[in-house]
């Protein structure tokens, strides 16, 4: 018989990108979709080819689950981690138990062989899955410092919008709409003008700061660094995550100075594994939107710091839901 696994927040960006994953890889155990609090229950929708309804949220609809993913509200989060049975695994998209002294940071495609493998007293614990801007940059770091080792970095974060979710796409739909239609801008999510704009700053009103999300993702890359296994002890870099106008994928400007700088050759060759993909100097640079529903992290524009022998630039580009998505199934797949 196989397992069965809660998705909560099944209609969210997250949870629609995990059901297009099970879907797609043929995964071994069976996916219940449970509504979050903005989510209506007894929908009939679709895991890939398999219809599939969408049961409410209570002890019921959890009842018997192996795993429980949290990808929907705030709310629904909460409720699903005191309704879940307590022999139930957590894998949190959300950051919604990251505060629980059980938690665990997890991000598989990161993480060493030995590192990654659950063993029966962590079956149970909270899998907290590392930000999606971080697993990109710890991927990108280590594999440099594996083979060509760092002294310092510097890192621009560009985030898109779907990283608040469906609210934070849709306020930039609705305020480039009002833009062009000279009507007033809607702003609960950002607090400000993010349409043609960039932003280091939401508004006061903003319920998340932008600091508080530059915060995170440097505190799960400096978990990630440290990780044991290839590419460890990479230093920590100087991050500023900027709110870029985009509804989709992170975008990275990265100034990377080695120890000795290997050339641009031997570092592209160095870089290339399953999870990266390396874009050559005859290629053009990889996109945010190009980008869009791949797994892993696209890296290109490599070149020489004019002004400093030992310092290349990086553009790297990944799509932060379905990075964040394959760290969760991969736990679950581990986890069962």
């Amino acid at each position: 018989m196989r397992a069965s696994v809660a998705l909560v927040g099944s209609e969210s960006l997250l949870g629609r990108e995990i059901r297009d994953i099970v879907a797609t890889s043929a995964a071994a155990f069976d996916l219940r979709l449970i509504a979050a609090d903005e989510e209506k229950p007894g929908t009939l929708t679709r895991v890939g080819d398999e219809p599939s309804l969408i049961e409410g949220l209570g002890a019921d609809s959890l009842s018997g689950a192996r795993a429980v993913l949290l990808a929907g509200s705030p709310e629904s989060n909460r409720k699903a981690l005191e309704l879940a049975d307590p022999g139930a695994a957590i894998v949190d998209l959300t950051y919604a138990a990251e505060e629980r002294p059980d938690a665990r940071l997890r991000a598989p495609l990161v993480e060493s062989q030995t590192e990654s493998e659950i063993d029966g007293a962590q079956e149970t614990a909270v899998h907290v899955i590392a930000h999606p801007a971080a697993i990109a940059l710890a991927l990108f770091l280590r594999r440099l410092q594996m083979h060509d080792p760092i002294r310092r970095s510097v890192i621009q974060v560009f985030a898109p919008a779907s990283e608040h979710g469906t609210a934070g796409v849709e306020e930039l739909q609705g305020q480039t709409v009002s833009l062009l239609s000279f009507k007033s801008l809607p702003h609960a999510v950002f607090d400000t003008q993010l349409s043609f704009n960039l932003l280091a700053r939401y508004g006061q009103e903003a319920p998340v700061g932008l600091e508080d999300s530059e915060l995170r993702i440097e505190r799960h890359l400096a978990t990630l660094l440290a990780l044991p296994g290839e590419g460890e002890g990479a230093p920590i870099p100087s991050l500023r995550l900027v709110q870029a106008p985009v509804f989709h994928g992170y975008s990275f400007s990265a100034w990377v100075e080695f120890q000795e700088n290997p050339g641009v050759e031997a570092i592209e060759s160095g870089l290339a594994m399953d999870s990266i993909e390396v874009r050559g100097g005859e290629s053009e640079p990889p996109t945010n939107v190009g980008n869009a529903g791949q797994g892993g992290i696209a890296v290109g524009g490599i070149a020489p710091d004019r002004n400093e022998p030992e310092a290349c630039w990086f553009w790297l580009v990944a799509d932060n839901l379905r990075l964040a998505a394959e760290n969760a199934v991969a736990v679950v797949r581990q986890l069962l």
